[in-house]
């Protein structure tokens, strides 16, 4: 490693963190009014994906020549049975990190929770920018806050406390979701260093994303009751959503199971 690289790589959690909002911060300039438009959501999906293919780039032909520990990382697409379960196991993860949040906010001060609803506008809206968000914006979120950040370090250790720095400043970017995108963060972080793969903690983000999309419709067709806070952001889906998911979860753990214990 060269005395440039060796003078940056402290910074890199940093240094991603910036570069990530920025990104992010201009894929939402388009949708930045009181109303979602298809127009202003095409602009957003047409400037993510740039941002994604720029980062891509980065984190495989750049980072590496900067940062040779960089190619313990792989960028290959795991199997269909890994991104298969991986599906199964975000709803239940969705869940969790509801109940983790208020449990620890209730500690400190008293959560005001209301039923969760949807006007028929409000779900096409939340229908519109859920692709951004199932799709696009875990894939540009990962390679920012995950993979540019962690990949140049070597040592466990010095991986999991730039995971808690990341973490810490990813909860910063989601504001008034702190405590959740948080705790979410350092889920994502761990898969990262577990799996070595940025698509692993992809995969469980959209995962995630997508669960909440399908809670919303869940309200919206009124078939249970779903509980939420808006400060910090909580959701508290009903008992039929929380069995469901643990069942996904175990269906999701047996394919991952399977496909890690057969031979390559």
């Amino acid at each position: 490693m060269n005395k440039v690289a060796s003078l940056i790589k402290p910074l890199m959690p940093f240094l991603s963190a910036t570069y990530g909002i920025a990104l992010i911060y201009i894929t939402a300039l388009p949708i930045a009014g009181n109303h979602l438009t298809f127009v202003g959501e095409m602009l957003t999906w047409l400037i993510t994906l740039v941002g994604i293919a720029m980062t891509l780039y980065l984190v495989q032909y750049v980072e590496p020549k900067m940062f040779p520990t960089a190619e313990q990382f792989s960028l290959k697409l795991p199997a269909i049975s890994v991104i298969l379960g991986l599906l199964l196991i975000a709803p239940l993860w969705l869940v969790a990190e509801g109940y983790i949040v208020y449990g620890m906010t209730s500690l400190a001060l008293p959560v005001q929770l209301e039923p969760l609803t949807y006007t028929t506008e409000e779900m096409h809206e939340d229908l519109l920018s859920s692709i951004h968000a199932i799709l696009l914006a875990p894939v540009l979120e990962e390679l920012c806050f995950r993979q540019m950040a962690i990949s140049p370090f070597h040592r466990r250790g010095a991986k999991i406390v730039v995971c808690l720095v990341m973490a810490f400043l990813f909860g910063i970017f989601h504001v008034r979701n702190f405590p959740g995108a948080f705790i979410s963060a350092l889920v994502y972080g761990f898969v990262f260093i577990w799996s070595r793969n940025i698509w692993f903690s992809v995969i469980l983000h959209s995962g995630r994303n997508l669960a909440a999309t399908l809670l919303a419709v869940y309200c919206w067709l009124k078939l249970g009751d779903v509980q939420m806070a808006n400060i910090p952001v909580i959701i508290l889906p009903d008992m039929k959503v929380v069995i469901a998911s643990m069942f996904l979860a175990i269906a999701g753990v047996l394919l991952l199971k399977k496909k890690m214990s057969t031979p390559v």
